[in-house]
């Protein structure tokens, strides 16, 4: 048995979600395998907007500076889709962990995966090691997964572009 804790690709599906939202929710599914997700879903015809309101609402504790705050707010994520873990072993992963009901829909799944995931981040990199990219007028989000924990920028282009803004002050 392996121990899945849905840390660090957890928290990146959810900013790839919200850096780069698909246009439909095949997309969405797409995105799931590509970041290491096995499982396919059932469709439901509310899954794009449902797991828009998911992503809408873990923009909520990217956005969140206080640390007290960002966990409030990932409990009541994690409260509003509890399920007993569960070991399991599909699509030839060996056994591991689910932190979710068996047969839910995408976005019940999502909810489950991203806030778990998004709190094994934060509680074994650093509350701090999640945000929005330093450079004006980006917006994106940016999940530090550095070593030495300062990670600002989403892209080199950004942070380039900083760099260039803060020479240009100076000079």
């Amino acid at each position: 048995m392996h121990l899945n804790p849905y840390g660090e690709y957890a928290v990146l599906l959810a900013a790839s979600l919200a850096n780069d939202w698909p246009a439909d929710r095949a997309g969405i599914e797409e995105r799931t395998i590509e970041r290491g997700m096995t499982m396919r879903f059932p469709v439901a015809s509310d899954d794009h907007a449902q797991t828009r309101a998911v992503i809408d609402e873990w923009l909520r504790v990217v956005d969140e500076p206080d640390p007290a705050a960002r966990a409030e707010l990932l409990n009541t994520q994690m409260a509003a889709v509890t399920a007993y873990p569960r070991l399991t072993d599909h699509d030839g992963e060996g056994w591991h962990l689910h932190y979710r009901d068996s047969d839910e829909a995408l976005p019940r799944v999502l909810a489950a995966v991203i806030s778990v995931g998004t709190s094994l981040h934060l509680v074994t990199r650093g509350m701090n090691r999640l945000g929005r990219c330093a450079s004006e007028p980006c917006d994106r989000v940016v999940v530090d997964i550095t070593r030495n924990g300062r990670q600002r920028y989403c892209s080199v282009r950004c942070a380039n572009r900083a760099a260039v803004r803060r020479h240009r002050a100076r000079a």
